[in-house]
C-alpha cells in the first residue's frame, strides 16, 4: 500500500531510471487529458528550439491514435507509436488500462526496441 502523498512517485521513479539512458532527452507520463503528471526534460538539457512544440504536437497525435481499437482484434493492440525525425526520435507506449501514455524524446541514433524492453521491466 502506497502511503506516500505523491500518488505518481512510482512514474516518477521510472522517469528518472529513463533519463539516466544518455540518448534520452525526455521522458514524461501523460494523462488522458493530454497533461503531464510525471517526469519530464532531463536536468541540465538545453531543448531543441521549439521541443515542447514538436512533444505537445506528437502527444496530440499518438493520443489519438492509441485510442482507436478497429486493428486490436486481427493485429493485436498497440505496443508503441515512433516518429524518427533528423534531430530526434519520439516514442509513445500507451498504457491502455490506466490510459495514460508514456512519452519519450531521444537522440536520433537511439534504438527504439531498447526503450521498449526497458518501459516493459
Amino acid at each position: 500500500m502506497m502511503t506516500d502523498s505523491n500518488p505518481f512517485q512510482l512514474y516518477d521513479e521510472k522517469c528518472t531510471q529513463l533519463l539516466g539512458e544518455s540518448e534520452i532527452r525526455f521522458a514524461g507520463i501523460v494523462d488522458k487529458d493530454g497533461q503531464l503528471i510525471a517526469g519530464g526534460f532531463k536536468k541540465g538539457l538545453v531543448p531543441h528550439e521549439g521541443d515542447e512544440t514538436r512533444l505537445q504536437s506528437f502527444l496530440e497525435f499518438v493520443s489519438k491514435a492509441s485510442i482507436r481499437k478497429e486493428y486490436d482484434e486481427s493485429l493485436g493492440p498497440i505496443n508503441y507509436l515512433a516518429a524518427r525525425r533528423d534531430k530526434a526520435v519520439l516514442v509513445s507506449f500507451p498504457f491502455p488500462i490506466t490510459q495514460i501514455l508514456l512519452l519519450i524524446s531521444a537522440e536520433p541514433s537511439a534504438n527504439i526496441e531498447k526503450f521498449w524492453t526497458k518501459k516493459s521491466s
